[in-house]
């Protein structure tokens, strides 16, 4: 499982055109699903997104987690994170997880979110999503589980 984060003023997700999301100070957090992720490493990146002390603090230290500054979560799915590149012009997607089970474990993690008190809002699983960001700073964290 891979996780792209970015620390965002806002953000949103757009489907033909449509607004299906949008969320203030927070982290947009971009998820890869590969084979054989479980619930338990969903689990345990969620807790490392939560509390991944990104914000700033009053002297400018990253001291401050998404938990402290009551900020929101919007998830997209992105399997193109598993991209496997090693070999010709055209990447491969064969380490990313089924659509069906990765659509569950997708879910598993924004409740993960919401279970922990934090706003979360996703997009559409599975569609071609237009994703607006302001990234503030700009702050962007990779995380494997």
């Amino acid at each position: 499982m891979k996780a792209v984060i970015q620390r965002v003023n806002k953000a949103s997700v757009k489907v033909n055109n449509e607004l299906i999301s949008e969320i203030n100070k927070g982290l947009l957090i971009l998820l890869g699903i590969k084979k054989g992720d479980t619930e338990n490493q969903i689990k345990e990146l969620v807790k490392k997104c939560a509390n991944l002390r990104v914000f700033e603090d009053d002297c400018g230290k990253f001291n401050l987690s998404l938990i402290d500054i009551k900020g929101e979560a919007l998830v997209v799915s992105q399997f193109t994170l598993l991209a496997d590149t090693a070999k010709g012009r055209r990447p491969s997607f064969t380490d990313a997880e089924e659509p069906e089970r990765a659509r569950n474990l997708y879910e598993v993690f924004m409740e993960n979110l919401n279970q922990l008190g934090i706003l979360t809002k996703g997009g559409i699983f599975g569609e071609r999503m237009l994703v607006s960001i302001e990234n503030n700073g700009p702050v962007t964290i990779i995380m494997e589980a």
